[in-house]
């Protein structure tokens, strides 16, 4: 293990702001219980609790268009909602129930973005070396479209925010759907890598994310993809990432690490088909914090993401990846999995042989031995 330093974790009750609907399957509980939980481990001796503060109009338009931003906020207020185009709500995103407008949009979207801010912000004074932003990771959002849960591409305004500090950014994606919208803002960009592993396009939403999507232009070679069959458990995800994310990082060389560390690739949740456990988060977290002590003098932004069984597993496998962060892995190792989960062996299968595959094809694409 590196050098260890100074830890921070951003979150404030204000964040409960971030509530989509009722019945949205993205509810801003699952945070609070994370925190809690870090909090009753006993883990959060070992960290600076920073609160979280909005984003600023600028700070938003890092990555998204002041056209999307401006519309945002009218769908925001009761009283210029109705004045907005149907045509306009459904080019935003605005028309599918994945991304409902409420009075409260604009102020608890930005808030979340603000968050990530602090803890980039954090990294970069010295304040800390690590930082998480649980309420974090809002992957899906485009330049002027919400999708996916997503307003505002926190993780993506977090990488340009670092990019324009004169930082080479690496930004690797663990939740179970590909994180197409960071890729997708910064596909054409040679100093900003993009990794996503995550359940295959073919059966799950947003149905991109394949081994020769590279990036375009002078950012071909730096998207890099690795999908998974449905009922992958521990031991290929776990592999794969082995795989994978070492030898990329190694490759690009960057200056700060941010992690999207969603955890609905968990068995138990309802949004998605694969079979990990908890089990997994210890070891990416390891490898995370190595990984970042090797290439980035230690410099690591971690951010929550999806994760929809939001009392069994979501503040489980955070607590998980942030006793890692701080080198205090025993204080939550009670709360792990007990054991792992292995599908039926025709399953076991499939997954081995589509993996060979994408490793086989994303090794042809980057270059690699895998």
């Amino acid at each position: 293990m590196g050098v260890s330093g100074p830890v921070a974790l951003v979150y404030g009750d204000a964040l409960m702001k971030h509530h989509l609907s009722d019945a949205h399957p993205l509810q801003p509980i699952r945070v609070k219980l994370a925190v809690d939980l870090i909090r009753s481990t006993g883990l959060i001796e070992h960290a600076h609790l920073l609160p979280p503060r909005a984003a600023t109009i600028e700070e938003l338009e890092l990555v998204h268009s002041p056209e999307y931003v401006e519309l945002v906020q009218r769908l925001s207020d009761p009283k210029q909602r109705t004045s907005v185009s149907p045509a306009a709500i459904d080019a935003a995103g605005y028309a599918s129930a994945d991304n409902p407008t409420s009075d409260e949009l604009h102020d608890g979207s930005a808030l979340v973005a603000g968050a990530t801010l602090v803890a980039a912000e954090a990294i970069q004074s010295g304040m800390a070396l690590h930082a998480f932003s649980p309420s974090g990771g809002l992957h899906h959002a485009h330049r002027d479209r919400a999708s996916g849960f997503c307003t505002y591409n926190d993780a993506a305004i977090a990488c340009q925010w670092l990019k324009d500090e004169g930082h080479r950014v690496a930004y690797v994606d663990v939740d179970v759907h590909h994180g197409d919208g960071v890729e997708d803002i910064f596909k054409a960009d040679p100093d900003v890598l993009t990794i996503s592993l995550h359940e295959s396009g073919h059966w799950l939403f947003p149905g991109t994310g394949f081994p020769q999507d590279s990036g375009v232009g002078k950012g071909r070679g730096f998207a890099v993809n690795l999908p998974f069959a449905p009922y992958t458990w521990d031991e290929p995800w776990l592999g794969a990432f082995e795989k994978v994310v070492p030898a990329m990082l190694r490759r690009f060389k960057p200056t700060v690490l941010v992690t999207q560390d969603g955890c609905d690739t968990h068995h138990l949740d309802p949004l998605a088909h694969l079979s990990a456990t908890t089990r997994i988060w210890p070891r990416i977290g390891r490898v995370f914090h190595e990984l970042a002590h090797e290439l980035c003098d230690g410099r690591w932004l971690a951010l929550g993401g999806g994760g929809y069984a939001i009392y069994e597993v979501v503040p489980r496998a955070w607590t998980l990846l942030f006793a890692e962060m701080v080198e205090h892995p025993e204080l939550a190792a009670e709360v792990d999995d007990p054991a792992t989960v292995v599908p039926a062996v025709e399953a076991q299968e499939r997954v081995w042989n589509a993996l060979r595959n994408d490793l086989r094809r994303l090794g042809e694409v980057h270059g690699l031995e895998l």
